[in-house]
């Protein structure tokens, strides 16, 4: 497993021979956050996927994989801002040149920032980096479990609202209690769970709304969080790798996104047991999970339904009782890696900062995090010294 996790290691390191074989000598004294930068920033390999400047007449173009470079050293050190990052690589001479630029005249403006960012957010750059990175390092393992759960993500925008002059819908038709005998009752619609079940995955994704809007969820105390912004719904491995990621509004339903996770997962990975909290308990995901060949392990919904949730505490104490746990239990304490997962691209890769505007650029930022997180949770599952250590 080791030689597979450096299989695609070295290329950005050995490509520059005048810097790393006496780097202590032409750098000051690294930092362990640098030294962890530098080791990711070689797992990913931006160079392979950043497109070069277009040729031809004009100015040309600030070089991108140095833009690329610094975006995910942002990332790595959690910083809020680019002014922040443009800041930092003045001061330090050696993100600067770990970054790719010698002098501080070098680096770009923050116009600049924005538009190579505007540019990696079209060409979807960190999502085919992290797309390479998964299927390098597990395509050729089988996973035990595969944890979703999805994380509100605020955003410094106003949410979506129907324009003022927008005419008002039309009124349904009342409807009747009863249909007469000579008219038969209107089929009901297809859901959206329904729908996804017959559509391909570029139908699902696209059926998803992304715009910003309001959400709100119950936290594990019991108490309503409102947030304006968007959600982020990963897929995670035991080992703590985001596989897949999906993003939509803030409003959306947890289980509307988990069918095109499957199979935005199973075109990478194969896993064993889906791990999903209550909010996915529904027969359609469960039959998708099925018909793949897994086992789906979902935490029950009661639905309000008071006789049922005594049922099942009851039950719960009758096993504890006899001390026969339930083998589904078990299996469902994986899904913590998805919530610890959600923590450290908050915490640590700078899924609180999201200051860009619109899906496309706030999923661009949010994947940069996602990726930097599955390079670090590879380095720390096929590390030599440790587990826990990737340095």
């Amino acid at each position: 497993m080791i030689e597979e996790a450096k299989r695609y290691c070295g290329a950005w390191i050995n490509s520059r021979p005048s810097l790393f074989p006496w780097l202590e000598e032409e750098l000051d004294p690294l930092t362990t956050k640098l030294e962890r930068l530098v080791i990711i920033l070689d797992t990913l390999g931006l160079e392979a996927f950043v497109a070069p400047p277009p040729g031809g007449r004009g100015r040309v173009p600030e070089d991108r994989p140095e833009i690329a470079r610094a975006v995910v050293a942002k990332t790595v050190l959690n910083l809020p801002t680019t002014a922040a990052l443009i800041e930092r690589l003045h001061v330090d001479r050696s993100l600067r040149r770990i970054c790719g630029w010698e002098r501080r005249a070098q680096v770009p403006s923050e116009a600049t920032f924005s538009r190579a960012f505007a540019a990696f957010a079209e060409q979807r750059l960190p999502e085919r980096v992290h797309e390479h990175l998964v299927r390098a390092g597990l395509r050729d393992h089988i996973l035990g479990h595969v944890a979703r759960d999805a994380t509100g993500i605020e955003a410094r925008e106003k949410p979506q609202r129907h324009p003022p002059d927008a005419p008002p819908p039309e009124a349904p038709e009342p409807q009747r209690s009863r249909p007469r005998k000579d008219q038969g009752r209107d089929p009901k619609p297809p859901t959206r769970l329904e729908r996804q079940r017959q559509q391909t995955l570029e139908a699902m994704l696209a059926e998803l709304p992304t715009a910003c809007d309001v959400g709100t969820r119950r936290t594990s105390k019991g108490f309503s969080k409102t947030w304006i912004g968007c959600k982020l719904h990963l897929d995670v491995s035991d080992a703590m790798v985001p596989v897949a990621a999906v993003l939509t509004a803030a409003s959306t339903h947890d289980s509307q996104a988990a069918i095109p996770l499957m199979r935005l997962s199973q075109q990478r990975v194969v896993w064993l047991y889906d791990v999903m909290d209550s909010a996915c308990d529904a027969e359609i995901i469960v039959a998708e999970s099925l018909a793949a060949g897994r086992g789906p392990i979902i935490d029950f919904n009661t639905r309000r339904d008071t006789a049922l949730k005594v049922e099942l505490a009851a039950e719960r104490a009758r096993r504890r009782l006899v001390n026969i746990p339930d083998a589904d239990d078990e299996h469902y304490k994986a899904r913590t890696t998805a919530e610890r997962a959600n923590g450290r691209l908050k915490d640590e890769f700078g899924g609180r900062h999201l200051r860009v505007r619109g899906p496309v650029k706030a999923f661009c930022q949010l994947m940069f995090g996602v990726a930097v997180l599955a390079a670090d949770s590879l380095l720390r599952l096929f590390s030599t010294k440790s587990q826990f250590q990737i340095a």
